[in-house]
């Protein structure tokens, strides 16, 4: 993994006035333990929330900044602050952080835990303050034993120096934070079925209405937060909205910066921090340093392995949600990934299904059951024994378990890659059809849903 300053092409240093993220990163890839980050204005914005600003305050202010879940969902973080309860007589609350970072293709979390545990614990800090939650839980990919490691270390560097446990700061608030390291399942990302695992059940997202912010972890109000929206906590309490704001490019409607990447048969894979609103075109050839010698881009995901494909000339689109979307997917977690012209879209989409369907926490019938015959499909397709109507059949599984129509958001995230990938190379689709096979009676398939 690397991480490149701000770009070979602009070699600019890395900066506190342009990236507030990643400033703070040493050279030698180390992490910067409580005596170097403090010496590098570290938790002096926790020192000014808790002596500066009323809670709610701190609530606003990241509400006016435009700050959006930098998970994947892009939910605005001041407004899901807001959802919590006001009554004061409410005194035992919740602070989650999402660190089960299971993702294909994303590793922008574990980044930032391994090397800057420090600007987590500060950013949960000021949040568990302006949440008015005196827990908080740092849920871990149980995979990222260094990352574990790193985050105990920092939090008992953080008890000794009085800025978690009892009466932080002596502002007469206490917030004690624990490292929970999961199982290793990908549902678990999904913030309900992370509180489920959390409380030690099965990992099965939970029915909303009622909201985490209402009834969360053992029945009480909850905020779940992923780790890099923490992080960008401290930065906008320190230097303020209008700062943070300037940072995106124009024409962006996100605010800040963000990590992005790129991985795949690229000169130069790695993770950058770069404003919202940068081209893909610039994420692609100016940072990831285009495709090796040998290699011609055939398409590539914007944001992770649930998001849908793109084509070579969809890279002028800007990387931000609405950017995204005008091109026809989501934006994701930002972490693209390049598809050289030697891959078979057939096989990459059967690996993936495999992926997506042992991942299905198999609560409802449309994951449970339709992803493992995307799988079983694809695998015909694969191996040169389709049959006629099988594309079909797998269009109508994409509009089966597509948005609104599963009890979480796996499925359609699942299905987003096959559709688009059907779209823009049926023809690879096709030529795994044995040519002497029987059209499937219509009602052994399932009808395509608005057709």
């Amino acid at each position: 993994m690397t991480l490149t300053s701000f770009g070979p092409a602009n070699r600019m240093k890395r900066s506190a006035e342009t990236h507030p993220l990643t400033w703070r990163l040493r050279d030698d890839g180390e992490a910067v333990w409580l005596d170097e980050y403090q010496a590098k204005n570290g938790y002096a914005a926790a020192r000014k929330a808790f002596a500066d600003m009323a809670q709610d305050d701190i609530v606003q202010t990241v509400k006016d900044s435009g700050l959006k879940g930098r998970g994947g969902a892009g939910f605005p973080t001041g407004v899901k602050w807001g959802l919590m309860p006001k009554d004061e007589s409410i005194n035992i609350r919740y602070l989650l952080c999402n660190a089960d970072e299971m993702e294909p293709n994303t590793w922008k979390d574990r980044m930032l835990m391994e090397q800057l545990p420090h600007l987590l614990i500060e950013g949960m800090l000021i949040s568990a303050r302006a949440l008015k939650t005196y827990r908080g839980y740092i849920f871990l990919r149980g995979e990222y034993t260094t990352a574990a490691k790193h985050l105990n270390r920092a939090v008992e560097e953080a008890k000794a120096a009085g800025l978690l446990g009892k009466n932080i700061l002596g502002s007469g608030f206490d917030f004690e934070l624990f490292v929970h390291t999961g199982a290793g399942r990908y549902i678990c990302g999904e913030e309900t079925a992370l509180i489920n695992s959390l409380e030690g059940r099965r990992a099965n997202p939970r029915s909303k209405p009622p909201f985490p912010a209402a009834v969360g972890v053992w029945g009480k109000p909850t905020c779940v937060n992923n780790v890099e929206t923490l992080c960008n906590v401290p930065a906008i309490i320190a230097d303020g909205v209008d700062w943070y704001k300037s940072l995106s490019r124009e024409g962006s409607e996100d605010m800040g910066t963000k990590l992005m990447g790129f991985s795949g048969k690229v000169k130069n894979p790695g993770l950058w921090e770069l404003p919202f609103g940068v081209p893909a075109r610039e994420l692609f050839e100016d940072y990831a340093g285009g495709m090796r010698d040998g290699f011609k881009l055939k398409c590539w995901q914007p944001g992770g392995a649930g998001t849908g494909f793109l084509l070579p000339e969809h890279l002028d689109a800007q990387m931000y949600a609405g950017g995204i979307a005008k091109v026809g997917t989501r934006m994701g977690t930002g972490l693209a990934m390049a598809v050289d012209d030697s891959v078979n879209m057939v096989s990459l989409l059967r690996n993936m299904e495999e992926f997506f369907s042992r991942e299905s926490c198999g609560f409802c019938t449309p994951c449970r059951d339709g992803l493992p015959w995307s799988v079983k499909l694809l695998s015909a397709i694969e191996n040169g024994e389709g049959q006629a109507g099988d594309i079909e059949t797998l269009l109508g599984l994409v509009g089966f378990l597509g948005p609104g129509k599963t009890f979480c958001a796996h499925a359609p995230g699942a299905v987003e890659p096959l559709g688009s990938a059907i779209k823009y190379f049926r023809h690879e689709f096709e030529a795994g059809i044995a040519p002497t096979s029987a059209v499937v009676p219509p009602l052994a398939r399932p009808i395509v849903v608005g057709a």
